[in-house]
């Protein structure tokens, strides 16, 4: 996939433009209805998994409460979890489209095993936003974190992290996400550009549904191949698998542990990168996603399609569809210094639900204080 980013719509218009009326002319120039539906809308909403704490924490919650707000609490939202299963996944939105949803926020646990269901979906009348990831089939719009970014983000942190031990004799194990996940494609191609010569990549591993056992279980491999002392860094995709790859290189009796990276800002990592085991993650601003995701379904149901489409500014290509209107959403690297500044700032934890006893000298050290 190739990300096309329209002059001046670098992020995503956080705006809303609700004295439209009259005539609306879509992105490709053909003539569009007005708005042909009031607040008694339907939303489906298909989340991937569980094992990434964000879905039932965040994006779910965030979600419902925001097509609550925009709808005078007479919209509706449906929800469903996959639970990593894409032909479950496949017959929840069989079940959205048999409800008759208006508009449906999808993130696909297989982008393309998904397709033939778009479609479906599509010849239904019902307008598909592809929430996270990006699904293949003809989607109206994809609302998702700057993908290219998440994984340069690492791979700058790892370098930094590393310092005058970065080198071409420094060896790196990669821990990549699902390939059945486009993001994590996206994450590693852009991760691995950003190393270009600075250090060797000695293994690489796609990790099947993220899952941090698999995860650790490629860093036993890694280790027996390469030997723990000579890892000077790891670079894992996400949170979860961060944790599998940390309790790795411990049972393996590493003390002195390599940085690790990860991404999403779990509680767990904040904690772990407090205390020096794992080195970073990538804060990507749930609220801003999910808000986003639930003002472009409720505006793509009404029929609003002006406000619709100033949300999603930027373009990009699908294995299957072109130009797929696009809302890119920016992020930050998470380190110690700035937890305060980012999670903590923007709701996302309390101090108190960090600084527990276990971690109350590390907090006091970052000067994270209740």
């Amino acid at each position: 996939m190739r990300r096309a980013v329209t002059a001046g719509a670098a992020s995503v218009l956080l705006v809303s433009l609700s004295a439209c009326s009259g005539v609306l002319s879509g992105g490709d120039g053909e003539p569009k209805a007005s708005a042909t539906k009031g607040d008694d809308v339907t939303i489906g909403l298909l989340l991937p998994e569980k094992e990434t704490t964000r879905y039932e924490k965040f994006d779910y919650p965030i979600i419902k409460k925001r097509v609550a707000e925009l709808t005078n609490s007479e919209g509706r939202l449906i929800y469903a979890n996959a639970g990593q299963d894409a032909k479950r996944q496949s017959r929840q939105l069989q079940k959205m489209i048999d409800e008759k949803v208006d508009a449906l926020l999808v993130d696909p646990v297989d982008a393309h095993a998904i397709a033939s269901e778009v479609r479906k979906a599509k010849a239904a009348g019902i307008k598909i936003i592809a929430y996270d990831r990006l699904a293949e089939g003809p989607v109206d719009a994809y609302i998702g974190f700057d993908n290219e970014l998440v994984g340069q983000t690492q791979a700058r942190a790892l370098l930094k992290a590393l310092g005058d031990k970065a080198s071409k004799s420094s060896k790196i194990v990669m821990i990549n996400g699902s390939p059945s996940d486009p993001n994590a494609a996206e994450f590693k191609s852009s991760a691995r550009e950003e190393f270009g010569d600075s250090v060797t990549i000695a293994k690489s591993y796609d990790t099947v549904g993220w899952k941090p056992k698999y995860a650790q279980a490629e860093m036993e491999q890694a280790i027996s191949a390469l030997g723990a002392s000579n890892i000077a860094g790891v670079y894992s995709a996400n949170d979860g698998m961060a944790a599998g790859i940390i309790k790795a290189l411990k049972n393996a009796g590493v003390t002195h542990l390599p940085p690790v990276t990860g991404q999403d800002a779990q509680l767990d990592a904040v904690q772990r990168i407090l205390t020096g085991e794992q080195y970073m993650s990538v804060y990507k601003p749930y609220p801003q996603e999910a808000q986003t995701a639930a003002e472009m379904a409720v505006r793509a149901a009404q029929g609003r399609v002006i406000e619709f489409e100033a949300l999603a500014m930027d373009r990009t290509d699908s294995p299957t569809t072109k130009r797929i209107r696009t809302a890119n959403i920016s992020v930050v690297s998470l380190t110690r210094g700035n937890i305060k500044s980012t999670v903590v700032k923007d709701g996302i934890y309390k101090v108190s639900d960090i600084c527990t006893p276990k971690y109350a000298v590390a907090c006091a050290q970052a000067g994270l204080t209740k």
